[in-house]
């Protein structure tokens, strides 16, 4: 069963980079016979706000898309974020990390030629609190995954990509992603997990065979694949597409207000317009 998910933060406006992977995601997914799902990525409680999903609605509704209700919203959902956590920390691949950005940023002093700075969660963490036990957690600390360990426990790994610019199989090497992508964060302050524990979770849940989005989260791919190889969670295929880019080249972010679906629409701009506009 072919079974995919468009999954928005209600936190700004849908822009047109928003309509394609929506559209394509929802396309697909009809070709195949199969379910499109919209999940509502509301984890970030201090910036998620009721008339941005409200928003999603309305746009993706004037789309043309349809979806089984009721959605499934992660800030629903922290327990079941806590339960995989308890089991990452069961195999003692967690620990807490009380280090501020800055503190980071000034440990990682001079970058080495040659060495990745930076990975799909930021700047690749130094380890500094990668010796505290899970025992030593205070309140405000972050939970990160011991990469390292990690790798002691796993082979290597693989998915299948189907999108245009990275199409095959990939092969996925936990040992790497120690200075490939460090130790992500698990558990951030005030919320009920992280992007990147949370999406893995989500998508086991609602049975998510085929994971459809940008290119430019290609890169978690190699973690999420870790992620659900430890948690005993499928590994989805994954189908990254290309980016709508403004005119500069830049990829769309939640700020371009002027390519917001909503301003299209009250422009008098047709759904059938917008989907040529993207290239659909």
């Amino acid at each position: 069963m072919f079974v995919t998910r468009f999954a928005p933060s209600p936190t700004g406006p849908l822009h047109l980079g928003h309509a394609y992977s929506a559209c394509l995601a929802h396309d697909m997914a009809r070709d195949a016979g199969g379910t499109f799902l919209l999940r509502i990525e509301d984890i970030d409680q201090s910036r998620a706000r009721p008339e941005w999903e409200a928003q999603i609605d309305t746009d993706l509704h004037w789309l043309g898309l349809d979806w089984p209700t009721p959605v499934l919203r992660q800030s629903e959902r922290s327990d079941a974020y806590l339960a995989a956590l308890d089991k990452l920390t069961a195999l003692g691949l967690t620990y807490p990390c009380q280090c501020r950005r800055a503190d980071i940023e000034a440990a990682a002093g001079a970058p080495q030629e040659g060495v990745p700075q930076f990975g799909p969660d930021g700047r690749i963490y130094p380890g500094t609190c990668r010796g505290r036990p899970m025992s030593d957690r205070g309140p405000d600390d972050v939970i990160r995954l011991n990469m390292t360990r990690a790798a002691q426990l796993l082979p290597e790994l693989t998915f299948t990509e189907t999108g245009p610019l990275h199409a095959g199989d990939h092969r996925v090497s936990p040992l790497a992603l120690v200075d490939t992508v460090g130790d992500p964060i698990l558990l951030r302050r005030g919320m009920g997990g992280s992007y990147h524990l949370s999406v893995v979770v989500d998508d086991a849940h609602q049975s998510v065979s085929h994971v459809i989005r940008g290119a430019d989260l290609f890169d978690a791919t190699p973690l999420h694949v870790v992620l659900q190889t430890l948690l005993d969670l499928p590994v989805p295929v994954y189908h990254h597409h290309r980016l709508i880019r403004d005119d500069t080249g830049r990829r769309l972010a939640k700020r371009d207000d002027a390519r917001a679906i909503a301003r299209y629409r009250e422009d008098g701009m047709t759904p059938a317009q917008l989907r040529q506009l993207v290239g659909l």
